[in-house]
């Protein structure tokens, strides 16, 4: 099982950086002491003190007060058509995809990782025909293995008209591709990243999304454009897909709509 990505203590810094709030500033609209604060952002968690805190920063202190105490660890089972492929990359590990149709053998990958070889394993010990490589985002976790998929699987790749990468084609929000029976569907998911992409995965077989790193299990990626916005995209977006929707985040474990709208601080009523 893939940890999650995010902490409680990761999840209010984004919320503080987010909302442009200072220590003393946050500490102010939750009614408590600078220091309290403090102590929560270095991991000592105090449920009164994280309750007000996260109430202050408009997060469920429910959801985030399990995610403190290792409640909130998502359920998914993971179809055979979804290959995840977990890799290194500095301190840190970052998650690629291929989504199969296994009647055609048709596949599609979703983000590289840091090291080909694993996707690269897994197209050719089940004899996949790759149709294309989709790119969430450009950053340098997400695309490190581009060159070497692009050469050995001879195959294009596509990244978003308001993120391009170098060597791939370009798409639009609404762009639509498929790989056999799976139909790909481009939505612009931005905050992180100008042009972070989520693809809903449509069809008969599958109601799968990759997200990239708009959203992960229990958290939201770091947020560097618009705060409310960006929440606002997530809600509509990605959270506004069927509750049995799997989601698939860029770091972290698998997750499910429903599960991200109980137990996401960010997003639980």
């Amino acid at each position: 099982m893939i940890p999650l990505e995010d902490n409680f203590t990761d999840v209010l810094g984004k919320a503080l950086r987010g909302q442009k709030l200072s220590v003393h500033a946050a500490a102010a609209r939750a009614g408590l002491d600078t220091a309290a604060v403090t102590r929560l952002l270095a991991g000592e968690f105090a449920a009164d003190s994280a309750r007000a805190l996260a109430a202050a920063l408009k997060l469920n202190p429910d959801a985030l007060q399990r995610l403190a105490g290792g409640e909130y660890q998502p359920a998914v089972d993971r179809p055979p058509s979804i290959t995840v492929a977990t890799t290194p990359f500095g301190d840190m590990t970052v998650n690629a995809y291929i989504v199969c149709d296994p009647k055609s053998g048709d596949a599609a990958i979703f983000d590289t990782g840091a090291d080909a070889a694993p996707l690269l394993e897994a197209v050719r010990s089940s004899d996949l025909n790759v149709v294309a490589i989709f790119l969430t985002h450009s950053h340098a976790d997400h695309i490190h293995a581009l060159a070497t998929l692009k050469r050995e699987l001879r195959v294009e790749a596509w990244s978003s008209e308001r993120e391009p990468v170098r060597g791939t084609n370009t798409f639009r929000p609404g762009d639509l591709f498929n790989a056999g029976e799976h139909f790909i569907r481009t939505r612009l998911t931005p905050g992180h990243s100008a042009g972070g992409s989520t693809f809903v995965i449509e069809g008969p077989v599958l109601q799968a999304a990759i997200v990239g790193d708009a959203l992960f299990a229990g958290s939201v990626g770091g947020v560097r454009g618009d705060y409310i916005e960006t929440l606002a995209t997530i809600r509509q977006e990605i959270l506004g897909l069927r509750d049995d929707t799997i989601l698939c985040p860029g770091h972290g474990p698998l997750t499910t709509v429903a599960q991200e709208k109980t137990n996401n601080p960010f997003f639980a009523s």
